[in-house]
């Protein structure tokens, strides 16, 4: 641990910008902004505890890159972390409580002790650090009491997890206070699954968990999904001339569980005709050999969504080894075709029973026609509303997001990076 104050000068003057340029990337002005960042998120830790010897700690966002609804079949997913992350400036505690500070909402403060499942704490940031206490112990780590403040960049509900990302730095804190480090990222991915599924009360899937803890490009093969196969992907796109861009179309996600709960149960309705429990469980081959029995027993949507799960699959191992072995031109092809399916097969980018509001298709149409051979295009995540992905040269960046923003809004359009690193402690 560093004295809080020690650590300000040392930041202010340079000590540490090696490390940062290697999680944010970038030059002088990304580097002049992170500095800052620190600072100030020491400087309310002050604050808030008082000086005295810190740590700091990181966890990014995420963003799905092939892999549309394929994990809750217990497929395989593309997935990558970003460099936009939530950040803890963490101290120890002499006592018993858990003292945590997120920037912008109510202080938290529990004994470490004090671990029951309550329904009042439901839905709540208690109910996740909470949960991911108890899931350490579980997995065998020791915990105990620690004062924190946190400020994040993840954009919240833009489909870069950044519920995941908190839950991601809460378990690395855990490691690096009381573990020496040693939770693995994936343990503390499972971890942070159990507490939102258990303690928050949020039925998600792992994914998320895993590409904010993980970091880089990570290939998951869920088919156990008590033990996921994670394969981090070192690829940097902005060497082959790329930035990642993800657009919030503004559109709302209110009254659609309806839709997003249709698409495993149309799949599994395909997988039952089979006697299986799940997609993964049959092959592309056996699916088209049943089509003239399988058709006209189940419905149409069924067919289409079962037939976009088993190509999807396919697209995700052909998008992965392309990144491996250097093919980004094939890779983007990949990307391509995944943003078809979804559009076709899958049919998540709108909902029917608003049939006049489709802001996901619209964004795409947008940004079809501007990027021509400049980029690719996707539907991001659980798709009906919220975000698209987009893969653009560098030198149609600038005008992509003036284009869009003129007709979407300011600030709709982000320019991210993929980040190296997924949970880390930075100092």
């Amino acid at each position: 641990m560093i004295h809080s104050t020690k650590l300000q000068e040392q930041i202010a003057n340079g000590t540490f910008d090696a490390k940062l340029k290697d999680i944010y990337g970038g030059g002088e002005d990304i580097l002049a902004k992170q500095r800052s960042r620190y600072r100030k998120a020491i400087a309310k830790y002050e604050e808030l505890f008082g000086s005295g010897d810190v740590e700091i700690y990181s966890a990014p966002g995420r963003t799905e890159i092939c892999g549309n609804h394929t994990d809750h079949q217990h497929g395989t997913v593309l997935a990558a972390s970003i460099d936009l992350d939530a950040i803890a400036v963490v101290g120890p505690a002499d006592n018993d409580l858990v003292e945590f500070v997120s920037e912008g909402y109510d202080p938290i403060r529990f004994r470490v002790t004090d671990l029951a499942i309550t329904e009042e704490a439901k839905g709540t940031t208690t109910a996740l650090i909470k949960g991911v206490i108890k899931g350490i112990q579980d997995h065998g780590g020791k915990t105990g009491p620690f004062k924190a403040y946190v400020t994040s960049d993840v954009l919240s509900g833009s489909g870069l997890s950044s519920s995941a990302a908190l839950e991601s730095i809460i378990g690395t804190i855990l490691s690096g206070l009381y573990n020496d480090m040693s939770v693995s990222p994936v343990d503390i991915a499972i971890i942070g699954q159990y507490a939102e599924n258990v303690y928050f009360g949020k039925p998600s899937g792992l994914m998320d968990q895993i590409a904010c803890s993980v970091g880089d490009f990570v290939h998951i093969d869920f088919a156990d999904p008590a033990k996921p196969v994670v394969t981090k992907i070192n690829f940097d796109i902005t060497s082959e001339g790329y930035q990642l861009c993800i657009v919030d179309t503004k559109g709302s996600h209110a009254n659609l569980t309806d839709d997003y709960a249709a698409i495993p149960e149309e799949m599994k309705e395909v997988s039952a005709f089979f006697g299986k429990e799940y997609l993964n469980e049959i092959t592309l081959d056996q699916f088209l050999s049943a089509l003239p029995e399988l058709y006209g027993k189940v419905g149409d949507r069924c067919i289409l969504r079962a037939f976009h799960y088993l190509t999807e699959v396919e697209r995700v191992s052909r998008a992965s080894a392309a990144l491996k072995q250097g093919r980004f031109t094939d890779f983007l092809e990949v990307i391509r075709e995944s943003g078809s399916s979804s559009y076709k097969y899958l049919q998540n980018v709108y909902s029917n029973k608003y049939e006049q509001t489709q802001p996901v298709p619209t964004t795409l149409m947008l940004s079809e026609y501007y990027l021509k051979d400049n980029g690719v295009c996707r539907v991001h995540g659980g798709g009906f509303a919220g975000t698209i992905q987009a893969f653009v040269k560098k030198e149609a960046v600038a005008g992509y997001k003036q284009f869009i923003e003129n007709i979407l809004g300011e600030g709709t359009c982000h320019v991210l990076s993929i980040r190296k690193q997924g949970g880390i402690k930075v100092l």
